[in-house]
């Protein structure tokens, strides 16, 4: 018992504060000598053969005494300032650690310990600080990458737009994002991009705005907001439960003061605070610039829908002005899609080979009348600057983005499949396929239309010459080409 006493003494002492500590440390070691020297004292005045007289040695005492006190008092004040910066210092770690941390770090009433403590904790505080913003250079180096190689890549508004949502779900640790854009009436927001569900992005599902719709009040107020998305939810579409969640944050696509659409950001049920005003504003503010990406998108189709019309238009001048190949352009485009759809190609493709059909001739404004028009066969060198219009053509639509992806078939629809033809001599399965599709049906319709130096061959002859040219026309193409002539023969008799 007495031992146990003792201990608990000692681990008293121990956690005792550092002033309370020194204040006994001290009286302890100054009773010794002072306890000396009264007893000194007590000689001096009871004996008097010390050699030194009463008053000198009151003297001495006196300032060993006062020197004591000095010391006491200078050393106290430094441990005062020690304990001051020990109390600035919890107050700092307040705004630093939590309060458990805290807790842990103030047992005991030792300030030094503490001290040791809270350098240890800021410390390892400071170690993860470098780590996070180690991982944050990491994350931002790879969305300037995903930015920067979406920018350098982006065939359409559309893969941008995807990008944005993706960084923005990553840095808000969001679950999924939405940008939700009018149709041309305005009279419903339209899902038009996702992230984070897996979500057809050729599907346009249209959420109607009605009386009372929170949506609405996002659009009044022209800001980001906090909302519920639960009445977004449709029991017909479980898409939408994962798209709009009970935390959604919605921010208005405003350019000019017009709004062209709304992004939404859900959490998942595992994280449901609500946003800060810090992420309603940086979502407002990316909202903003997507609505002017969105602007200078439709603002750059515009442009290029009329330079493709305008060359569409000056294709047809071409096929118009020369009484042999009128109609041409049409009737290959015509055949060409007929083949794609036979063969399942999807929208995409079955576009640019319409437009692609449309406009193979092109090249032919850079050739001169008197060869376009000439009512015998061409010399060699006539041949060699008519081979040209490929070439042309390419050169023609080229600087214009959005329609690059015809250069393949204005450029090659000439080729051969043993490489004997113009103007790269491509082999084999360096053709595409929408290339020998269009050059299968240019080639029939040129043999069924009437030329100056020959007469136009019957339905029945071409496809003989179609069949000949097993070495430089696909003949599975060819195949599905009679399909559609025997179609047309039916429906016509």
């Amino acid at each position: 018992m007495l031992k146990s006493r003792k201990i608990l003494s000692l681990s008293s002492f121990e956690n005792a504060s550092i002033l309370r500590k020194f204040t006994i440390l001290f009286l302890i070691t100054s009773i010794v000598p002072m306890g000396l020297l009264f007893y000194f004292y007590v000689q001096t005045t009871t004996q008097h053969d010390l050699g030194i007289s009463t008053t000198n040695f009151t003297y001495c005492m006196l300032l060993m005494g006062l020197g004591v006190f000095i010391g006491f008092i200078t050393i106290r004040s430094l441990f005062v300032k020690i304990i001051a910066i020990s109390k600035e210092n919890t107050k700092v770690l307040k705004n630093l650690l939590s309060p458990e941390t805290l807790q842990e770090l103030n047992k005991g009433e030792n300030e030094i310990a503490i001290l040791s403590r809270s350098f240890s904790a800021v410390t390892k505080r400071l170690e993860e600080n470098v780590r996070s913003l180690e991982l944050a250079k990491r994350t931002l180096h790879s969305v300037m990458s995903k930015v920067g190689h979406g920018i350098s890549n982006m065939e359409n508004i559309d893969t941008f737009l995807a990008l944005i949502l993706e960084t923005l779900t990553s840095a808000l640790n969001g679950k999924a994002s939405t940008l939700l854009l009018f149709n041309d009436k305005k009279t419903e927001l339209v899902v038009h991009t996702v992230y984070g569900v897996n979500f057809d992005q050729r599907k346009r599902i249209p959420l109607k705005l009605f009386e009372g719709s929170p949506l609405n009040k996002v659009l009044t107020r022209k800001y980001a907001m906090n909302i519920s998305g639960i009445f977004l939810q449709d029991d017909n579409n479980p898409i939408l439960k994962e798209l709009f969640g009970e935390n959604l944050l919605c921010a208005p696509l405003v350019y000019q003061d017009e709004i062209s659409g709304i992004i939404t950001l859900s959490r998942g049920d595992d994280h449901k605070e609500d946003f800060t005003g810090e992420d309603l504003n940086m979502v407002f503010n990316l909202a903003s610039q997507t609505a002017i990406a969105i602007e200078n998108s439709k603002l750059n189709f515009d442009i290029e829908k009329t330079y493709f019309e305008t060359v569409s238009a000056l294709a047809l001048a071409v096929d118009a002005k020369d009484k042999y190949s009128h109609g041409h352009l049409d009737r290959v485009a015509k055949r060409a899609l007929m083949i794609g759809k036979k063969l399942g190609l999807d929208e995409t493709d079955l576009e640019t080979l319409r437009d692609g059909a449309r406009l193979h001739d092109l090249g032919k404004l850079g050739i001169p009348d008197e060869i376009l028009k000439k009512d015998s066969g061409l010399s060699d060198e006539e041949w060699v600057i008519m081979r040209r219009h490929p070439e042309i053509g390419e050169s023609i639509i080229k600087p214009v983005r959005s329609l690059q992806h015809l250069c393949d078939l204005i450029r090659h629809h000439h080729e051969k499949l043993d490489g004997s033809g113009y103007p790269d001599r491509l082999k084999g399965e360096e053709i595409s396929p929408l290339v020998r599709i269009l050059s299968v049906a240019d080639v029939y319709d040129a043999l069924t239309t009437e030329r100056p130096y020959r007469a136009k061959k019957s339905k029945q002859e071409a496809v003989q010459i179609l069949r000949s040219m097993k070495n430089e026309l696909d003949q599975d193409i060819v195949d599905i080409l009679l399909e559609i002539l025997e179609v047309e023969v039916e429906n016509f008799t």
